[in-house]
């Protein structure tokens, strides 16, 4: 059962720079200039997420950077968890978000941080990312809309968290839905104004 307990300053420092340079990984940029794609910054909303990856129109890309902007998320995790337990864990994950969403080596500009949630959910407690992945896949099969799937899905996790007899994850959880919250207020603006783009399901590459 998850518990906080106390680490030394030295298995904090490492969850950190462990968890923060995992998470700063690229995967949305690389994968697209390893494809031949360009620069997926240049197209879109020039976020390097999955979701704006699925508009140069390979799918296969696209779940690629979702799944490796997932894995980024979870590996730290199960590292830090593994050498110093689930606190040590838990800062790893909150610093691979922290890196996904402001990497060094794209000037602290990265991507949305929903990927890469779902893999800090995955390995805090496995249950609350099938969740999060069912909440996501419900509201887009309804509504279409990516940036909605994510908020919601997002917004659920604590109270899922608590559901579950996590409650000692319900304030970490709160603070990435915030941080979600806050890095899609452009797509909350334009839902508002119904002008926000709805996932297509053609039949691209």
């Amino acid at each position: 059962m998850f518990s906080f307990e106390a680490v030394t300053p030295a298995m904090a420092i490492l969850a950190v720079v462990l968890g923060y340079l995992s998470g700063s990984i690229p995967f949305g940029l690389l994968l697209t200039r390893w494809a031949g794609l360009g620069d997926v910054r240049s197209i879109g909303s020039g976020n390097i997420g999955a979701t704006n990856v699925l508009r140069t129109g390979n799918k296969k890309i696209a779940a690629l950077t979702l799944l490796a902007d997932a894995v980024k998320g979870t590996i730290p995790i199960l590292i830090m968890q593994a050498l110093g337990g689930e606190t040590a864990g838990l800062i790893a994950g909150l610093a691979a978000f922290a890196g996904h969403l402001f990497p060094v080596w794209l000037g602290f500009k990265g991507g949305k941080g929903v990927a890469t949630n779902i893999g800090i959910l995955f390995g805090l407690h496995w249950p609350l990312g099938l969740i999060f992945l069912a909440v996501w896949l419900a509201m887009a099969f309804l509504f279409r809309f990516s940036s909605l799937s994510a908020l919601t899905a997002s917004a659920l996790s604590p109270l899922w968290a608590w559901l579950l007899g996590k409650a000692i994850l319900v304030a970490p959880l709160l603070l990435l839905a915030i941080a979600i919250w806050y890095m899609h207020r452009a797509n909350i603006a334009r839902l508002l104004k119904g002008e926000e783009a709805k996932i297509k399901l053609g039949s691209n590459a």
